[in-house]
């Protein structure tokens, strides 16, 4: 007797502000027949427009989900993966609406999760060299850096961690625990990496627009200094203990060659005036060493705190989501 074929369910999550003049041929263009995928329901997720996004949006025949006010691109990731997980979708992919991205190359990001190669694909302007956008220089340095950032601190190669068009399998959903309100892109990576989720870069062609003034910041510092409160405070809850520990390391260090100056002075000269200052400032250092040492031992307790209410999260949300 042959197992009944299990039709999958993709949901394309499309966060918006402002995209009346694209959002309509962006929807009409989403693939409704894919490999796989028994149906394909599009979502958009009005982030607070002025224009007519929402209208256009369902003229195109997508569900609109709207917050009303502006709460950031990151808030309204995170409605679109409360709606997918809600409504027990399969797999979710999440585009951008002002059309730099292909919405025909969707099928390439869900194939790559649906072979089991990974539980999220994310679209890559980078691995490709040939696919490289003309992008100005600040910015391209700028992507480079962030995705050099990312990669040392979950300990993994990454050529693209700020691309917003990727796949999520229901698992990745599911294991999805976000806090950052202005982006979601990087922090992913951190909560993926945590938990040993696989990631898998498909490159892609993007469309640079190099008159197009960014929705998510009005200015790349704005941008720099949002995204990096998000990655530190995501580092620091997701690896406390090496997070605490190299900041002691920074103490103790000057710490230990103050103490070395300080008693090769007293073996010389048989007396300490002349170098108070670095006995005090080594026993300085030496205690906020000790400080930071014992705040990484207290918070990688609370991290086991951390680990444990994420899998209970994520077991509330499966069992109130499965299938009755």
């Amino acid at each position: 007797m042959k197992k009944p074929v299990i039709e999958l369910r993709l949901l394309v999550a499309v966060p918006c502000l402002n995209e009346a003049a694209t959002i309509l041929s962006l929807v009409e263009d989403i693939p409704r027949a894919i490999d796989g995928v028994g149906a394909v329901d599009v979502l958009v997720v009005d982030d607070g427009s002025t224009d007519e996004t929402a209208d256009q949006a369902r003229a195109g025949g997508a569900t609109v989900l709207s917050h009303g006010v502006n709460r950031g691109v990151g808030a309204a990731f995170q409605s679109a993966v409360s709606y997918a997980v809600t409504n027990r979708y399969d797999l979710m992919v999440n585009i951008d609406g002002d059309r730099q991205f292909n919405p025909l190359d969707i099928p390439k990001l869900v194939t790559t999760v649906l072979n089991g190669h990974s539980d999220m694909a994310t679209a890559s302007r980078f691995v490709d060299p040939d696919f490289t956008p003309n992008m100005p220089r600040v910015k391209l340095i700028g992507n480079h850096m962030m995705s050099y950032l990312i990669s040392q601190l979950v300990q993994q190669r990454f050529k693209d961690v700020s691309c917003g068009f990727r796949c999520y399998s229901r698992e990745a959903l599911l294991n999805l625990n976000l806090h950052g309100a202005f982006t979601y892109t990087q922090e992913t990576f951190l909560d993926f990496c945590a938990k040993n989720l696989r990631i898998v870069e498909v490159p892609v062609r993007v469309v640079y627009f190099p008159e197009r003034k960014s929705r998510v910041a009005g200015s790349i510092l704005k941008y720099a200094v949002s995204t990096a409160k998000i990655i530190f405070r995501g580092y620091r809850d997701y690896h406390p203990l090496r997070f605490f520990w190299s900041i002691s390391a920074c103490f103790f260090v000057p710490s230990l060659l103050l103490a070395a100056l300080f008693f090769a002075h007293y073996l010389i000269t048989g007396q300490f005036s002349g170098y108070l200052f670095a006995g005090f400032g080594s026993a300085f250092l030496m205690t906020m060493a000790i400080v930071f040492f014992v705040v990484g031992i207290v918070t990688d307790m609370l991290d086991r705190v951390r680990s444990n209410q994420d899998r209970i999260l994520y077991l509330l949300k499966k069992s109130a989501t499965a299938e009755r």
